[in-house]
């Protein structure tokens, strides 16, 4: 089964992108911030992660790096989505597979997870 994790605080864009994920046959798990998504993600071990930027507790930022120095051997590609703070995470490419402003096409964003981890199994 093919994991995603959406980390986002704001539910309504969490819904929206998990239910795309979803209806493509994706199996979603949410968190709403870096600090939880960490619980989650060493729990879940996703496929690939889709963060906000600006989140309580811990930013996008905070929250790749500190998942990226936790799971270095297994780390899962990143997309970052952000409506204020998207050219900080530019400046950190490295970090992130894919940086989409706000708002996004979610149609983008399902693309975008199929290029880099190709259809759900």
């Amino acid at each position: 089964m093919t994991t995603i994790l959406v980390v986002d605080d704001e539910f309504l864009v969490a819904d929206v992108v998990t239910f795309a994920l979803e209806d493509e046959g994706y199996h979603v798990v949410r968190a709403g911030n870096g600090q939880k998504a960490l619980d989650v993600a060493e729990r879940e071990a996703p496929d690939l992660v889709i963060t906000d930027y600006m989140m309580p507790v811990m930013n996008g930022l905070e929250f790749a790096s500190t998942l990226r120095s936790r799971l270095a051997d297994t780390m899962p590609p990143i997309i970052l989505m952000s409506g204020a703070q998207a050219h900080l995470a530019r400046e950190n490419g490295a970090l992130f597979a894919a940086v989409f402003d706000k708002p996004f096409k979610v149609g983008d964003v399902v693309g975008m997870v199929r290029t880099l981890i190709g259809p759900p199994r």
